[in-house]
């Protein structure tokens, strides 16, 4: 008997951005061109507000479209995109280096999805998610603060994990490593938080920040926002062609 395949179900944001994507690769919405309006794309296609939202949303991190406040969505400029094939744990960089790899907690604890979190889980506002932040040093120096959203269906205990010794990327990996990931990389001048937890002398330090997901199963796992100073950490991938 052959061996048959699943595959998981294409998600009413992913059929819209699809039906963008190929107007544009079609060439009937050129670079600079306005797309035609949230409304309009509800009613075109037949699915909600919250649902087009979100396609946009994502079409713009993934710089397609760019979109200008009380004025819509245009095509975007194509720009170059490195491409990271794999990341590894922080704390498995510092160590392979050499040096000696320490982490705090920060927080952990439940909260409840506002309307980003909610399209980025596919769940509705105000669902439950855990949420941890950690901050990872090198020879007692800041290194990276690693943010995480975590489905309660996929991990139930996560609250209960002692994070000062285990680190959240083998525990999430141990239970199930992930169908899909998907990186975008920012530069971005960090917050009075972020300046505190990463001990940055200079407020205008630049940062890089990796927003990562991840799915299993079809359904988002893990949301994690990873922020490291831009003249201590460098992120790179190297891949056959």
């Amino acid at each position: 008997m052959a061996a048959t395949t699943t595959t998981r179900p294409q998600l009413r944001y992913e059929q819209v951005k699809q039906y963008i994507t190929e107007h544009i690769n079609r060439g009937e919405w050129s670079v600079g061109e306005r797309l035609p309006s949230e409304s309009e794309l509800v009613e075109t296609l037949g699915v909600s507000r919250m649902t087009v939202h979100r396609a946009l949303r994502e079409l713009m991190a993934e710089g397609l479209v760019t979109r200008a406040q009380g004025v819509g969505t245009f095509v975007a400029k194509p720009v170059p995109r490195a491409t990271l094939l794999e990341l590894h744990d922080i704390a498995d960089d510092i160590i392979a280096a050499g040096h000696i790899h320490t982490q705090k907690v920060i927080t952990l604890e439940s909260v409840r999805a506002d309307v980003d979190l909610a399209m980025a889980f596919d769940q509705r506002p105000g669902a439950k998610l855990f949420h941890s932040v950690i901050v990872h040093f090198e020879d007692k120096i800041p290194l990276q603060v690693e943010e995480r959203y975590v489905s309660p269906h996929f991990v139930p205990d996560y609250l209960d994990h002692d994070f000062a010794t285990l680190h959240p990327h083998r525990l999430l990996t141990h239970i199930s490593r992930p169908d899909e990931m998907e990186h975008v990389i920012f530069a971005i001048t960090p917050d009075k938080q972020l300046q505190h937890l990463l001990e940055l002398e200079e407020p205008t330090t630049a940062c890089l920040q990796l927003v990562r997901r991840t799915w299993v199963q079809g359904k988002t796992v893990m949301k994690g926002i990873f922020t490291y100073p831009g003249n201590r950490y460098s992120l790179g991938g190297r891949y056959q062609v």
